[in-house]
This record gives structure tokens, sequence and C-alpha cells, in this order.
């Protein structure tokens, strides 16, 4: 009996000394000759309690479980606890998380994180079936298909999320100002996001929505830029830029649509323990709107990169920053491959605004904060507003009168047809869309004080 422990607890060490080994091998790849050093100073008694747990869910546990899924699951566990962004990804979830960054990929389109053992949604991606669902940033995922999320993993929660197309799930919410939760059935589409998207508000004013940043972005907004400044004889008065519910993406993108707005300085640095976590970007010559006034929109849902851009615009005074309170994600992640095809996702830096401010749990407090309003128009014949010109027998401005009969005689059909082309125009998501409108009246304004 002795003999038979001894060879078994000489088996878990061989195993724990290859666990020590594949750890140790990724820092190793990235240049971090800090591991080596640290091997001197194991902690080996709490290493014999691992071993000592490592035996007894072998022995003891309800049913077999294998030394390579033992092993994995340690691993995830000593990245789960570290912060909510580090995660072991095997080698499917490590492509999925690659075709992601790509702007294409299978699941429901929601950007989430974790937050007391339950999902909670960063914010939807737009034109996917979670946007148009109606999920909303903020919101408690506490079931997925009735399977409690307490407990398990983002990675685990996410790949359950993920799926063939076309198959349905079911997702129990909560929500803040609902009594009940809220179950919501989704089926699972491919996710091919468009992140820039771009038009014309009124005659000189611009607006591009960036909805997620990709390798991609940076190119798609001088597109973009582009097409809206030929649209309008070559210049744009005004840019409303749209970051709300962009949970953010690559870090070069977050660069490179600063970088367009920008002729010089500081764009973001980053800050970390090893030597290649420390980087400065600073910007390159050149302004694709040519100082044209800018207003940056943001709110809860606006992570990560979103925040790098807000943040390098409004310390460098090129944009006013509008809305809510960023999300305040303000860390950096390295992917570092593993020699089994795997990854590490690691938290190895914060990030920080040129002006030396860390978004981390803070995030970007808007220039002019606004609330969450719906601004509607109403019929004229719900309109209880009076004015002058409605009172019986007003007088007639003495500019109009003598023009009064030609204008008459001209109306008409054509102020009819004028009427319904104008309104054509106009979209319904502009008259909705409190911030949006305010974002474009302070444009104007801006652009009358410059004049």
């Amino acid at each position: 009996m002795l003999k038979k422990k001894a060879v078994f607890i000489l088996s878990l060490g061989i195993m724990l000394g290859v666990f020590i080994g594949i750890c140790g091998s990724v820092f190793a790849e990235k240049g971090n000759t800090e591991v080596a050093a640290d091997t001197e100073t194991l902690p080996y008694e709490d290493l014999r309690t691992f071993t000592e747990i490592f035996g007894r869910i072998k022995r003891d546990y309800v049913e077999p479980v294998s030394d390579k899924k033992l092993l994995e699951y340690a691993i995830r566990g000593m990245l789960s606890g570290l912060d909510p962004h580090s995660a072991y990804l095997v080698a499917e979830e490590y492509q999925e998380l690659k075709e992601g960054t790509t702007g294409q990929f299978g699941g429901l389109g929601i950007e989430v994180t974790m937050e007391n053992g339950f999902i909670k949604v960063v914010s939807p991606i737009d034109d996917t079936p979670a946007q148009k669902a109606g999920i909303k940033t903020g919101d408690l995922i506490i079931k997925l298909d009735e399977k409690p999320v307490k407990g398990m993993s983002l990675t685990d929660a996410v790949k359950l999320m993920r799926g063939e197309p076309g198959s349905k799930i079911v997702l129990t919410i909560v929500r803040e100002g609902l009594e009940a939760p809220l179950k919501l059935t989704l089926a699972r589409d491919i996710i091919k996001v468009k992140s820039v998207k771009s038009r014309i508000l009124e005659k000189g004013y611009g607006y591009v929505r960036i909805s997620s940043f990709q390798s991609g972005t940076g190119e798609g907004l001088k597109e973009a830029i582009s097409a809206l400044k030929k649209e309008n004889g070559g210049a744009l008065k005004g840019l409303v830029l749209d970051l709300r519910n962009n949970p953010g993406g690559v870090l070069n993108a977050a660069v490179e649509v600063s970088d367009a707005f920008l002729r010089s300085g500081l764009i973001v640095y980053t800050e970390g323990r090893i030597e290649n976590s420390e980087m400065r970007f600073n910007a390159t010559p050149d302004d694709l709107i040519e100082d044209a006034p800018i207003v940056v929109l943001i709110n809860g849902g606006s992570a990560s990169a979103s925040e790098i851009v807000a943040g390098a615009l409004q310390d460098q005074k090129r944009a006013v920053i509008m809305g809510e309170k960023s999300f305040g994600k303000g860390s950096v992640q390295t992917i570092l491959p593993t020699s089994n095809g795997a990854a590490v996702k690691l938290t190895t830096a914060r990030y920080f605004t040129p002006s030396g401010r860390s978004i981390q749990a803070e995030g970007i407090e808007p220039d002019i904060a606004l609330g969450r309003v719906k601004l509607e128009t109403l019929d004229k014949a719900d309109s209880l507003s009076i004015k002058e010109a409605d009172l019986s027998g007003h007088l007639q401005n003495a500019n109009s009168a003598a023009k009064g009969k030609k204008e008459e005689a001209d109306s008409g059909d054509k102020n009819k047809d004028t009427d319904k082309k104008d309104g054509d125009k106009k979209e319904k998501s502009d008259v909705e869309d409190y911030s949006l409108h305010e974002a474009l009246n302070l444009l104007k304004g801006i652009s009358i004080i410059k004049k």
C-alpha cells in the first residue's frame, strides 16, 4: 500500500513538473526572464496541497476525470482568479477569437463580461440577433437554455451562446427596472460586423458610427470620411463620431482612429511589469476633416478601445465628449500562444490617456452629460404651441406682404412634393435619438461661433 502511494505521488510530481514547465514556457516565449528566477522560490507547501487535491479528485470524484482535463481546469482557475479578462483559450476558442478581430464569427452578437458570477452585457453589436432582440447594455444573463450561469466560466458561457447558424437559444435576463426576469429567444447567426457606417445628417455635417474596433476599422474610417467629404463639396463643417455601445477591440485600430483626427501629440501609452508591455503611440501629421469640430458620443457600453479614442480626443482638446460615463475597462490583454495550439489571454498592462489618466474602473467622464431621453416630434394637429401667425387677423410681415400673392400661386402641389422629398431624407432615428440630436445642435453652434 505504501509503495503504491509513493508511486502515485511520484506520478503526480511528474505531471506537476510538466504543468509548471508548460506554464513557464508560455512566458519564456515572451522574453520574460524573471520566470526562471521565480522557480527557485516556488511555494512547495501550496504545491503539495495542489497534488493532494489532484489526487483526491482522481480517486474520489463521482466520475472519472482525465489528467488533461484536470490540468486544463487548473489553468483556467489560475487565470480567471486574476481578473475578468484573463483566460485560457483552447485551440477552438483561440480560433474564434482570431475570427472575431477580423469581423466575422458565429453567435448572437453580444460583448459580455463576468460580474458577481453572472454574465453582464457590455453591449450588443449592431445588426445582430442580440441587438434586434432588444438586449441592452447592463443586462445580466442568469440562464442559458434554462442552465444557470452561476459558477460557469465566462469562456464556457460564450461557448454555449455560440453554435450553428439558425439554431435557437433562450436567454433569461435580469434588467434594472423590471420586476421579473425577461426571457428572450434568439436565433444564432453568422455575425458579420461592418465596424464603420456613415451618412450625412444635414448639409455639411457628417455622422460616423463605429460599432467595434477591428483590424480594418482604420481603413474603413478613411473611406467613410472620404465619401462624406465628396458628398459635401470636399469638406465637412462638423462630424459626430458615435462610439455608443462599442465594446472595444484591437488597440491598433483605436490608435488609427484617433490619429485620423490629430496632427500631433500622444494618443495613448501603456504600462506593465514586463518591458515589452510599455508602449507609446503618437499621432502623425494630417487631420482627415481639417480641424472641423467633432462631437464624440459615448455611453455605459463604450469600453476599452472606445475609451482610448474618447480619452485621446478629449485630452488633446480635439473633440467634445457627450453622453454618459463610459464602461471603465483600462487594461490591455496580450494573447500568448502555447505549443499545444491553445493560447493564454493575459492582462499585461494598463493604458493611460495622454494626460496620464487611467480609465480602469473609472471610465471617461463626458464633457457634456446627457441622460437617456427619447425625443419625439409632435404632429401639427397635436401641437399646443400658438404663435402670432396663428392669431386671427394678425398683421403680415412687411417684407413678405409684397410677394404673398406669388407664393400662394407657386405653392400648391410643388410645396407638397418638396415636403415629401424632405420627409424622405429625414430618418426617424434622427428624430428619436436625443443624444444625436444634441450633438448636431452643438456642432451647428460651434460652426456659427467659428464663422
